[in-house]
């Protein structure tokens, strides 16, 4: 374990997608890092799933069931990440190109984050979070930084994730193309010299 975990809010659109999901919580499971993130944000990361599965071709009913299991999971497997709605109150001074993200940079403020993991990198500016001490990274950039802290237990990480796939189940080969294709070009060229630990 990490000494020196530190704090991440959880944007939702790095939790919808299953593929960046299941990696980024199995590496907060293994205490990499302290996740977090607010019933706005499970809320949002509830609509953006139930869009994707329906996308996939299941039914409404059947994606908002499966959607609401996945909250469920993650709050009952992480109930230390829930962050209060006490961060309303950092909300009205923040300024974010999209007034729709406030609610992610006043959460992290709020648990004292020190980085948002996001795919909107765009929404959150640099300038602005850089006066709270916050930082945003990507999905890839930031798995990328967490494998490096330790590559061996990393794999090990992945491994285990791997073995729980069963449908389909995959190759350590496959899970790193599927990877790739999915976006986490870094993480995938990272763990790429160590596919046979996954």
């Amino acid at each position: 374990m990490f000494a020196n975990r530190f704090t991440v809010v959880l944007d939702a659109c790095v939790l919808a997608p299953a593929a960046n999901r299941d990696l980024i919580l199995c590496l907060a499971e293994a205490k990499f890092f302290r996740p977090r993130w607010s019933d706005e944000i499970l809320s949002e990361t509830h609509q953006a799933a139930m869009a994707i599965l329906e996308r996939r071709g299941l039914e409404k009913a059947k994606a908002e069931q499966r959607a609401a299991d996945l909250i469920r999971k993650m709050r009952q497997i992480f109930p230390e990440a829930y962050v209060d709605n006490g961060y309303k109150v950092f909300e009205p001074s923040l300024f974010l190109p999209d007034e729709k993200d406030r609610h992610v940079l006043a959460a992290a403020i709020h648990c004292r984050a020190s980085t948002i993991v996001t795919d909107n990198l765009r929404d959150f500016p640099a300038s602005q979070l850089a006066m709270h001490g916050i930082e945003a990274k990507s999905a890839d950039d930031f798995i990328a930084d967490e494998i490096d802290l330790d590559i061996y237990r990393a794999a090990g990480v992945v491994k285990k994730m791997r073995a729980r796939l069963k449908r389909p189940e995959m190759s350590a080969s496959d899970l790193l193309l599927k990877m790739e294709a999915r976006g986490l070009t870094e993480t995938s060229r990272m763990l790429r010299p160590f596919e046979e630990l996954i």
